[in-house]
């Protein structure tokens, strides 16, 4: 190890750049070749660094993870659109409004995991959710009140795209990759609990299904909030019946409707090992 900490002998980075800042402008200094390529904004945005830029997406929010010693997740999906408790007078429908109650659940689900997480050091089943407004806010501002820490997974968006106050400052990353955010919401889950919610939300949730089906990734609980809303949505039996999927493929799903019984089906399925 270096004086300064580091593991590496070789001169820092971070060294160069300022240095190479400061040399006296010039046209060969000012030039776009002469940037240092990992500081030359234009070059890693060339359309032949995307590599590039999925790996490092990929790995700043793992390493941030890892040095806060993040070991485990419980992940909540689900819409933005559903209003919390002061933005429902704003609610488009009452259809809508109708949601409120799931961001109220959610903000319960997300105080419980957390609190059990703190009994276990705050650093096992840690709240993780997409960053953003309702659903997600909702999880975010459980954990926060709960008096610990999670995990937003935010996307740069052209609406939505600020993340909500509750996310752990440290915690809060931001995406360009659908896939790679995806990817980071499973690399460390052991339940996922879905909520109402639209495209998005049904993008995540047939994703989970579909590597736990496909044995991609481990069986784990998935817990669908309000049985009335899912049943409505999605014709599950129907797939069973047109032999679209097997069907011992619907116990990968088990719907519940408040937060213990959430957490009782966590804690059935880690107590004998599977999923549902």
């Amino acid at each position: 190890m270096t004086e300064d900490g580091r593991l590496s002998p070789f001169r820092d980075a971070g060294e160069d750049i300022a240095e190479a800042s400061a040399v006296p402008p010039s046209a060969q200094s000012l030039s776009p070749a002469y940037r240092l390529a990992f500081a030359d904004p234009d070059f890693m945005l060339r359309e032949e660094l995307r590599p590039v830029r999925l790996q490092l997406e990929l790995l700043k929010p793992e390493l941030a993870m890892t040095e806060l010693g993040i070991k485990s997740t419980v992940v909540l999906f689900g819409g933005s659109r559903v209003p919390s408790p002061e933005t429902l007078g704003r609610a488009r429908s009452p259809a809508q409004a109708a949601l409120a109650p799931h961001y109220d659940e959610a903000r319960r689900f997300a105080a419980l995991v957390t609190a059990r997480s703190i009994a276990a050091g705050g650093r096992e089943h840690v709240i993780v959710t997409g960053g953003g407004p309702g659903v997600m806010e909702a999880g975010n501002r459980g954990a926060a009140e709960a008096g610990g820490i999670s995990i937003g997974l935010n996307i740069v968006l052209p609406h939505e795209q600020a993340p909500n106050p509750w996310v752990t400052p440290e915690l809060c990353f931001n995406f360009h990759y659908f896939a790679i955010r995806k990817m980071h919401f499973l690399l460390r889950a052991r339940a996922v609990a879905i909520f109402p919610g639209g495209f998005g939300t049904f993008d995540e949730l047939f994703e989970s299904l579909t590597l736990i089906q496909t044995r991609r990734m481990r069986r784990i609980p998935v817990l669908l909030f309000g049985a009335a809303f899912w049943q409505r949505m999605v014709d599950w039996q129907g797939l069973e019946e047109a032999g679209v999927i097997d069907p011992g493929d619907l116990s990968l799903i088990r719907f519940v409707e408040t937060a213990e019984e959430a957490m009782a089906a966590i804690d059935a399925a880690e107590a004998g090992g599977a999923g549902a």
